[in-house]
């Protein structure tokens, strides 16, 4: 096992009515709040006015940022930057899905540093500080509620990159299952999907830990025997709550204890996708897992063989890939880039990006060759 340092900060408050506490927490912070959000699905569901009657109570003044999109992009991070900025904001409030909270902890160190947030994830600058960000959780999925990453999209540069830093960890983070109740069928499941393509990033970094590794295979588990169930009982708080942990377990830090880093190069590759055609993240994730694994089976054949081996109890890699295509499409995600209905040339466009990019993980690394193999798998 390598040396290794725990820090994790955030104050995770879990379960039914959680958000009873939000105003309590956030009024001793700063009175002064830029409430971050989606596309408007929190009004629909009713969770913009329970937050908003926490904050009302609260005495807090509140200034808003609505229609982070669900793959988010840098200049709607400026923007709400320049709002919270203007009116001096000391507190920055997400309530939503990954997509706006990894927004909000970029916001909130442009703020401080007084610059745009390109300049920071492009590390042109480095972070000096952030406002505290608090986060109320309404799609499990990334586990960016409990951890300092970012990532968002430079539309007019052609990148979709990640942002960390120690400033960037919430300091409280509110998860009510409850919340996640309204979320359709297909995001569900992509949420899913990304839960678990966190952990085997971890499973294929550099690094021998076997407790992080067990810790892997359980959270795998907990979703492949909650993930299903939950998809025919979208109502279920149980398994919605299920979910949820596990999504936030995932990324934590919690599997990289003992490593020296994840490998990530699937995420890489699923960006390409997204950046390209708004594919969702998730269903990026479906489409480039399986493959990715057929390109390593030669590599890293003993670490893919154990995997699958626990998962569906077979010897046989390619059909533990089948297998783990065929749980991807029980929670309704796609394995194969024929079914996003992309244009003709999206193939040899992928590839053209991930070169141009130089997309690959940090432990194994891909070559423009393996590029080609990896898309051509994919159709």
């Amino acid at each position: 096992m390598e040396n290794f340092t725990i820090y994790n900060p955030v104050k995770v408050h879990f379960g039914a009515g959680v958000v009873e506490q939000l105003g309590a927490v956030i009024a001793p912070i700063h009175r002064k709040v830029l409430l971050v959000y989606g596309q408007g699905a929190i009004r629909k569901n009713g969770v913009y006015d329970l937050v908003m009657q926490q904050l009302h109570d609260a005495g807090c003044e509140v200034w808003e940022y609505g229609g982070i999109k669900s793959n988010p992009i840098i200049e709607d991070v400026d923007a709400a930057a320049e709002l919270g900025r203007h009116n001096g904001v000391g507190v920055v409030l997400a309530v939503g899905g990954g997509s706006v909270i990894d927004s909000v902890k970029i916001i909130a160190a442009a703020i401080v540093a007084q610059c745009s947030a390109w300049d920071l994830v492009s590390r042109k600058t480095k972070p000096t500080g952030a406002l505290p960000v608090v986060t109320v959780l309404t799609l499990a999925a990334t586990g960016t509620e409990m951890n300092p990453f970012a990532v968002v999209q430079n539309q007019q540069l052609g990148i979709k990159t990640s942002f960390s830093s120690p400033y960037s960890f919430p300091v409280h983070s509110f998860l009510d299952p409850a919340f996640t109740l309204s979320v359709p069928s297909h995001y569900t499941g992509y949420g899913i999907a990304d839960l678990m393509a966190h952990v085997m990033e971890a499973w294929f970094g550099k690094g021998d830990s076997p407790l992080a590794d067990k810790i892997v295979v359980s959270i795998l588990q907990e979703a492949m025997e909650a993930g299903p169930q939950l998809m025919g009982h979208l109502q279920d708080y149980n398994l919605r709550a299920r979910v949820m942990y596990a999504a936030t377990l995932a990324l934590n830090g919690t599997t990289m204890h003992g490593r020296l880093h994840g490998d990530w190069g699937v995420h890489a590759a699923g960006h390409v996708l997204s950046l390209l055609y708004g594919v969702p993240h998730g269903a990026s994730l479906t489409i480039v897992y399986p493959t990715w694994l057929r390109l390593m089976k030669d590599r890293e054949t003993l670490r893919v063989q154990k995997l699958l081996g626990h998962l569906f109890q077979t010897t046989d890699i390619e059909d533990g890939i089948q297998k783990l295509e065929g749980f991807f499409k029980s929670i309704n995600c796609p394995v194969r880039l024929g079914e996003l209905n992309l244009p003709a040339t999206a193939p040899a466009e992928i590839v053209d990006q991930m070169i141009r990019n130089r997309v690959s993980g940090m432990h194994h690394q891909l070559s423009s060759e393996d590029y080609r193999t990896l898309v051509s798998l994919m159709e």
